[in-house]
């Protein structure tokens, strides 16, 4: 595997969704494309970058540089979002978030750190020079990822309460 830190953090982006989707809030983008639309992004991207990391040469290395902060700033939106607290005085920890409910609040926490560690060593271990303007570039996308997900809680949130389907159960 020729970057196993990336192909992790894109595997952690693919564990948030999958999770996210699977509690009933939804899929990331989904206001905007539908849950087709959004399906068919995700079911494309994150595949495609997760072999690109594992056995690409290096005119993947820009798409991949930008995953990697983009991935750490799908991390830090959360906890710009969400209220939380200190685990064990170190680590940030979700107390609640897109209304998720129980015991699903601790695996979610540590999936968030999982995807945040992974793009963490990627970003420091995997991200030549000539790419890090890529990767700011993906981290400063925390500002428009986080006006999205405000959107997305809220528009989930009504079509739970006008339209409810079987992604948005979490949310009634």
């Amino acid at each position: 595997m020729k970057r196993p830190y990336t192909a992790a953090a894109i595997a952690g982006t693919t564990a948030h969704h999958t999770f996210e989707l699977a509690a009933g809030v939804g899929l990331v983008w989904q206001p905007e494309l539908g849950l087709p639309g959004s399906l068919a992004l995700w079911g494309t991207v994150l595949p495609v970058g997760f072999v690109q990391a594992a056995r690409s040469d290096d005119a993947w290395e820009p798409m991949l540089a930008f995953s990697r902060g983009a991935a750490l700033a799908g991390v830090v939106t959360h906890f710009l979002l969400w209220p939380w607290t200190r685990k064990a005085g170190v680590l940030p920890w979700l107390t609640e978030a897109e209304g998720l409910k129980g015991r699903q609040i601790p695996v979610y926490n540590t999936l968030l750190h999982l995807w945040g560690a992974a793009a963490l060593m990627a970003l420091a271990k995997e991200t030549p020079r000539r790419s890090r303007k890529w990767a700011a570039v993906g981290m400063a996308s925390t500002l428009a990822f986080r006006k999205s997900a405000e959107y997305h809680f809220r528009w989930a949130t009504e079509q739970a309460r006008t339209n409810p389907q079987w992604w948005n159960r979490g949310l009634r």
